[in-house]
């Protein structure tokens, strides 16, 4: 075997299949051991090496050194063909493991391709070398594709399966909206603008907190975009998504409120030991701080990091006295203590229940065993008051007509019910929207059974944009922008007398 042969090999296979020397060097030696061990057997010692630089190999048996000639006889035409097997196979593999690396540096990632073919759902996407699948799941609810279409995704999860490597992609996941938002703004790719939290529900709405380096920019208003321009392109991208843009701020009396909007928030109580928040907002704030069937409060909370319980301030003293009146009802717990400990947020038995017993101590002034019999016993009053509850929601579910009311309660990003989107259809009502533009966009939302995207605001619009920018009373700047597919579309108001009289003059 000529030396310079052996280079030109591996530089070929270098250049072609984007391999390192190195794996290609190795496997034609794995190659011609695997032809020596054909020739010679398994009861000997074999070894090769190639030189690096001169490509000339060397075989050990025994370990002694095996001239040219005997070499030649080894590399026959059965053990050549043997050899090239074993060659080839190991090309593949380090193709294969090329590959791999590459795109699991580029997880979470977009990537681009078209779609190759649609099977039972998941789509197949040829991203050039290699095809990437993107399973039902990871689609935007309601979005369909076709061969050849042009489809946008992140990089989720790269696995090896026997000899070639499945991408799986994802068009639901966070940073989806994170990369699209470095695409289309200039300000986030340079890091002028930093995108510092992301709460998403996939097809329905998505909380983006940004925040700038330099105090001169308005990050908002950047990552709106002239007339919209910049977030249109990602709305159309998400298949109409509703996307809110909010003004980040390291303290939570601001942020809270800044991801509630557009509802006005009349105070922020904060319990560090239970990593809760206590929003007060006024009776008609209160459906647009849930948002629909909870999906404002679920999304602010999921954007902060903490629980957040909406509530009236009519509800909150209703909770307090009850509250105190059950924590005091259990021996060892004085009525100064259940104070205490309202007034860091323990609203419940499973509160109370969780709390660690050096923090119990602290507040009450309790020995350790003191503790661990209170928190028994508001482990067994939660055990008690949680079945209770699912009792009641059985019987309610099997009753054919319930028509009784639920009590008033404290609403958390979990929780929902159907009157708290009846309230805040009405809520919407009174604001000045276009009568037939909202009535359109509840028709559109009714048929698809998605959340409501008409957004709720009582500020001017961004440049003569339907993408709405709220002010907060503290900052007295914009700090949260709602964007729409509606919202984005700039339609002539209708004059209803005008119709009428044309349609009763084609009539006659």
């Amino acid at each position: 075997m000529d030396g310079k042969e052996v280079l030109r090999i591996v530089d070929a296979i270098q250049r072609d299949k984007n391999i390192d020397k190195e794996i290609v060097f190795g496997g034609i030696e794995q190659a011609i051991l695997s032809a020596a061990r054909r020739h010679f057997g398994d009861d000997h010692e074999l070894s090769v090496d190639i030189d690096r630089d001169t490509g000339e190999p060397t075989v050990l048996c025994d370990s002694e050194k095996l001239g040219k000639d005997i070499l030649g006889e080894i590399l026959g035409r059965v053990a050549a063909q043997t050899a090239k097997q074993v060659m080839i196979q190991k090309i593949r593999e380090a193709e294969r493991d090329t590959v791999f690396d590459e795109y699991m540096e580029m997880q979470y990632q977009s990537v681009s391709g078209t779609v190759s073919r649609v099977e039972g759902g998941a789509v197949l996407i040829n991203l050039g070398k290699i095809e990437g699948i993107l399973p039902r799941g990871e689609q935007i609810p309601g979005e369909s594709f076709r061969v050849n279409d042009r489809v946008r995704a992140v990089v989720l999860d790269v696995r090896k399966a026997g000899s070639r490597v499945k991408v799986i992609l994802s068009r639901t996941h966070p940073d989806m909206v994170r990369r699209l938002f470095e695409l289309e703004i200039p300000e986030v790719a340079d890091r002028i603008i930093d995108v510092r939290s992301l709460a998403r529900e996939a097809g329905y709405r998505s909380k983006v907190a940004v925040s700038c380096i330099d105090s001169s920019i308005d990050c908002v208003g950047a990552c709106v975009g002239m007339r919209g321009a910049r977030i249109k392109n990602i709305v159309d991208e998400l298949a109409g998504e509703r996307i809110d843009i909010v003004r980040w701020n390291d303290s939570l009396q601001v942020l809270v409120p800044n991801s509630l909007q557009p509802a006005e928030v009349e105070d922020v109580i904060l319990c560090p030991m239970l990593g809760r928040v206590i929003v007060l907002v006024r009776d008609d704030q209160l459906p647009l701080a849930i948002g629909r069937k909870g999906q404002n409060v679920r999304l602010a909370s999921k954007l902060v990091g903490w629980d957040i319980e909406v509530m009236t301030q009519t509800e909150l003293d209703e909770q307090l006295d009850k509250t105190v009146e059950a924590f005091s009802s259990i021996p060892g717990v004085s009525e100064e203590l259940a104070e205490s400990l309202v007034s860091q947020g323990f609203f419940s038995y499973y509160d109370l229940s969780v709390i660690e017993p050096d923090q119990l101590a602290e507040l009450g002034g309790l020995t350790a065993e003191q503790c661990e019999q209170i928190v028994d016993v508001a482990d067994r009053e939660s055990e008690r008051v949680e079945a209770e509850e699912e009792a009641m929601r059985t019987a309610q579910r099997n009753s054919p007509a319930s028509g009784a009311q639920k009590p008033a309660a404290p609403v958390d990003a979990g929780a929902q019910g159907e009157e708290t989107a009846q309230q805040e259809e009405a809520a919407i009502q009174d604001e000045p929207v276009e009568q037939d533009e909202s009535a359109a966009a509840e028709e559109l939302e009714s048929a698809e059974e998605k959340p409501s995207e008409t957004a709720v605001v009582e500020n001017e619009p961004v440049e003569e944009t339907g993408a709405v920018v709220n002010d907060s009373e503290d900052t007295a700047e914009a700090d949260v922008t709602t964007v729409s597919e509606e919202s984005l579309v700039e339609e002539e108001p209708v004059n209803v007398e005008n119709s009428a009289e044309e349609s009763t003059e084609k009539q006659e």
